[in-house]
Formats: C-alpha cells, sequence, structure tokens
C-alpha cells in the first residue's frame, strides 16, 4: 500500500528524473528485454533505437511522480496507456517483470547511496498502485471487447482477402475473420493491434483502421519504412488468401460527434485514420475540410478516392500540398512545405471548427502552432502518433 511517507519520497525524486530520467529509462529498458527475451514482441526496436519509447516512458513516469497525490491531473496519459496496451495486448502477467526490471535500473543507474532501500520501497509500492490502476482498466477493455457483438479476446485469424497497391509506399490490406463470423464495430480513428512471426521472430505492431466501420472486414494501409521488419514483411511476402492475426480495435483518438465544421489535416501516411473519420463526417450534414501534405503525388494514396468523394459531396472541401512537383505528376493546391499562411486560406471562415491532424512528428509541431496562431481553440483541436507519445511543445 502507498503510505504518505512513499509518496514524499517519490516527489522527492522528481528533480532526479527531469535531470536523468531518460537515461534510467533506457537501462531499465536494455536490462528488460536482455533478461526476459518473451516480453521483447511487445516493444518495436526502431522506437527503441530512436529513443521514442525511453522518452515516451520516462516522461509518464515523471508524470506519475509529479502527480502521485492527485492522479486525476494526468489527464488523458492514462487512456493512452491503456488503449496502447490493449492494443498490444499487455497481461498481468506482465507487469511484475516490468516492477522488477525498474527497480533494478533505478538502483544501478541512481547508486545505493541515493536509491536507498527506501527509495525502493517507496517506488515498489507507487509502481504497484500504477499496475493496479493499469491492470484494472485493461481487464475492463479486454472484457468489454470479448462481450460485445462480433468481439474477442486475444488473437484472432483474419484472412487477406484483398491487397491493394495505394500508392509508392502504401498497400491497403483488407481482413476478413477467418471463421466468417461477425466482427467487432470500431469508431473512427481506432487502430488495430496485429501479431506476426517472422523468422520465428514473434513481432507486435498497431495499424490504424483506414475505412468505416463494417460488418464483415477491416481495413488497414501500411506504409513500407525503410528498414521497418513487419512493414516490409507485409508489402514483400503477405498475399492474399495469408492469414494473420489481429487484436480487437482500441484507441481514443476518436472521431467526435458534432455540427461544427470539420476539419482533418495529415501528412504522408497519416492519412490513414482521416479516411475513416471521412467516410462517418460525410453521413452528417457537418461540412469538412480535407487538407493533405505529401512529397509528391506518387506518395499520395487515396487521392481519386478523395476526388470522387469531393464530387459527389458538396459539404466536403479538398486540398493537397505537395513539397515538390514532378513533370507527371497531377496538379496539387500548393506546391511546397504546409505553411500558416496557406492553411488559413482552406480553413474554413469561421475558427470555431474541430480540427484533427496525424503525421510526422515535425509536421504535427508545425500544424500545432498555426492552428493556435490561426485562432482555433486548443480543446477542439487533436492529434495523434504513430508509436509513443511525444511532446510537441
Amino acid at each position: 500500500m502507498l503510505s504518505n511517507e512513499h509518496r514524499a519520497i517519490v516527489k522527492a525524486t522528481v528533480p532526479l528524473l527531469e535531470s536523468g530520467g531518460e537515461a534510467l529509462i533506457t537501462h531499465f529498458y536494455n536490462t528488460m528485454l536482455d533478461a526476459y527475451p518473451e516480453v521483447r514482441p511487445l516493444f518495436n526496436p526502431a522506437h527503441q533505437a530512436s529513443g521514442a519509447q525511453p522518452r515516451a516512458l520516462a516522461n509518464g513516469v515523471l508524470m506519475y511522480a509529479r502527480h502521485i497525490d492527485r492522479l486525476d491531473q494526468l489527464g488523458g496519459l492514462v487512456a493512452q496507456i491503456v488503449n496502447k496496451h490493449v492494443a498490444l495486448q499487455i497481461l498481468p502477467e506482465h507487469y511484475p517483470i516490468v516492477g522488477r526490471c525498474l527497480l533494478r535500473a533505478i538502483r544501478e543507474v541512481l547508486g545505493a547511496e541515493v536509491a536507498t532501500d527506501a527509495v525502493l520501497e517507496a517506488w515498489g509500492a507507487a509502481y504497484q498502485q500504477l499496475a493496479d490502476i493499469l491492470m484494472g482498466l485493461e481487464e475492463e477493455r479486454y472484457a468489454n471487447r470479448a462481450q460485445a457483438p462480433g468481439g474477442w479476446r486475444g488473437s484472432r485469424p483474419f484472412r487477406v482477402a484483398r491487397k491493394i497497391v495505394e500508392s509508392d509506399e502504401i498497400t491497403s490490406f483488407h481482413l476478413r475473420p477467418e471463421n466468417g463470423a461477425a466482427l467487432l464495430a470500431f469508431e473512427p480513428g481506432q487502430y488495430i493491434g496485429l501479431r506476426v512471426v517472422i523468422d520465428g521472430e514473434e513481432l507486435r505492431r498497431n495499424y490504424s483502421l483506414s475505412a468505416a466501420s463494417q460488418s464483415d472486414a477491416y481495413r488497414i494501409s501500411v506504409k513500407r519504412e525503410p528498414g521497418g521488419k513487419v512493414s516490409n514483411h507485409l508489402h514483400d511476402h503477405v498475399q492474399e488468401n495469408d492469414t494473420l492475426e489481429l487484436f480487437p480495435p482500441s484507441g481514443d483518438f476518436t472521431l467526435t460527434a458534432g455540427d461544427k465544421p470539420l476539419v482533418l489535416i495529415s501528412g504522408g501516411v497519416g492519412i490513414t485514420p482521416t479516411l475513416a473519420m471521412l467516410q462517418a463526417a460525410l453521413t452528417t450534414q457537418r461540412p469538412v475540410h480535407f487538407i493533405h501534405a505529401a512529397r509528391h503525388a506518387g506518395v499520395h494514396a487515396f487521392r481519386a478516392w478523395v476526388d470522387e468523394l469531393a464530387a459527389r459531396n458538396a459539404q466536403l472541401k479538398r486540398y493537397y500540398c505537395y513539397a515538390q512537383r514532378r513533370d507527371q505528376d497531377p496538379a496539387a493546391d500548393a506546391i511546397g512545405l504546409l505553411d500558416c499562411q496557406q492553411l488559413e486560406a482552406w480553413l474554413p471562415e469561421s475558427r470555431d471548427v474541430d480540427a484533427y491532424y496525424l503525421g510526422p512528428k515535425p509536421f504535427m509541431k508545425a500544424i500545432r502552432r498555426y492552428l493556435l496562431e490561426l485562432g482555433v481553440p486548443q480543446t477542439q483541436s487533436r492529434y495523434e502518433f504513430f508509436g509513443p507519445a511525444a511532446a510537441l511543445d
């Protein structure tokens, strides 16, 4: 049980986490992944190598320590963690492994003089409190998904019904349950977890659902990432009629119902969740401004489909910005990087809008700043990260 003394000790370690939290968490990951190979499928090596995963966890640990007295002030952080865990199927048996390795990293990085027995005891109690909260929320999600119509728990085999090349980099996979049974509905913006085995190694990844919820199929649209083990495997080796294992949909970056004009802004493969949002919005009367930025037309997926929707739906206005224009490319509405002036011209006249944006981190940092400068209320501006969350400030 977390006592007042434990809380005081944890809060006293905040300055240490502010200055050395990333080093501590990097050591933690190295220790855990070496000592417990069974948890390796839960982590993307690319995010480890880039430092994104350690930074994200270090920030989460720091936020938890800062708000140990008022966990309600963590805002959406807990829900974000729970959704990622559910999509990858983090289970109760994984938590003791994390706890042991975290305490070991605290002792080894901070040293016995700083990481005393009292400090380790306090952090052990604090970790257990957080683990209990997360396990409880995750079990609730698992149970709800299993009990819902078309739902399931754990992995479920799906057949690749169609494989379609959408651009030079993105390929779509239409996935149907192998047993032909009903399929769990999802909200626009959510993603699924995917489990694959490549050369005897189990790997898990999350992919956005790129088409509106249907009763018999899911669609994911995967970008080929340089050096990406799973994305290249899907592009090069997974064919129609092959079987993939999926975990149920998850995620809280979802389209909120309303009548305000909707602005969907995407960069690169960030377009994928906005496609399901666009389909859902077009079943209502709300105006939609769809803005997409790509390097060039060759890597712009779903352009013809969005153009067709715009031709049939007067409520939809679509705008494309290409960083460069090649001679063979169809025209874009703007050439160069999407800037504040161009975004201003494409936004609705009223700034009372609901805005959603996704893409590479530099792109999202710029869009966040532009929307604030242009007067879009921060509470009506939402974004999601592919992979570990990070600060946009």
